[in-house]
């Protein structure tokens, strides 16, 4: 019941996150600037070393950064021939698959979040609380990055809160999927590789070209820092 307490609060971090971006919508350059730092945050100071801590004594660091690469092209390839776009001023008639796209794969992760929250309560309790402060502390900024998407592809306050829902309630059904089966380490660390690079692309690709697109740099950019610099301070702090 703890790990399923746990998930709930991941839920309540998430949406408010979501409702965050839901209400500085009209100053959606600056949430997409900060979403680009936090999701490269995210990626570069959690995911990173915590796959690369995983399958540590399984596979060695290369592995582990090759499967980044291959997220990273994998997320390329569904962008470029799934849900094609353009930069130009009119949103092209994909431009929301694309951003389902990337709301489905943070609700995938967060999915996986739940996940490894029950899996480390199945070690310890003390394994658990620490990897539960570190889920928390990003999740905040998955709801800000998943309405972000949504409404920087066209889509409108309605499907955005679908998709923040599905990926405000994905950490609740992670955690009780681990009552039904468990994965190693190894291959955990594996999976978290994978959503590295798909951050990584989307961050990079994605959400920081959009923000800077007719807007003043100067904020955005600080945005983008302030985004980077926070998930910094937090992952530090809770690790």
């Amino acid at each position: 019941m703890m790990t399923l307490f746990f998930g709930i609060l991941a839920f309540i971090c998430t949406f408010l996150g979501g409702l965050f971006a839901l209400r500085f919508k009209d100053h959606l350059h600056l949430v997409l600037g900060f979403s680009a730092g936090a999701l490269l945050g995210v990626a570069f100071f959690d995911l990173l070393p915590e796959s690369i801590s995983l399958t540590a004594g399984t596979y060695d660091v290369s592995t582990a950064t090759f499967m980044i690469a291959v997220g990273f092209v994998v997320f390329l390839l569904l962008d470029r021939f799934i849900a094609p776009h353009s930069h130009g001023d009119e949103l092209c008639e994909n431009e929301s698959h694309r951003g389902r796209l990337g709301a489905g794969g943070l609700s995938i992760h967060s999915f996986l979040d739940g996940m490894v929250i029950g899996l480390a309560f199945k070690v310890s309790l003390e394994l658990g609380a620490i990897v539960t402060v570190a889920v928390l502390v990003h999740d905040f900024s998955d709801g800000i990055n998943t309405v972000s998407l949504i409404l920087k592809n066209g889509g409108k306050r309605r499907e955005a809160l679908r998709w923040l829902a599905l990926d405000s309630l994905a950490p609740i059904a992670g955690v009780l999927s681990t009552f039904l089966f468990s994965v190693s380490e190894a291959t955990l660390g594996i999976i978290l590789s994978l959503f590295c690079g798909f951050f990584l692309y989307i961050g990079a690709s994605d959400l920081l070209p959009e923000s800077h697109h007719r807007h003043p740099t100067m904020w955005t950019t600080l945005a983008t820092v302030l985004g980077i610099s926070l998930l910094y301070v937090v992952i530090q702090i809770a690790g």
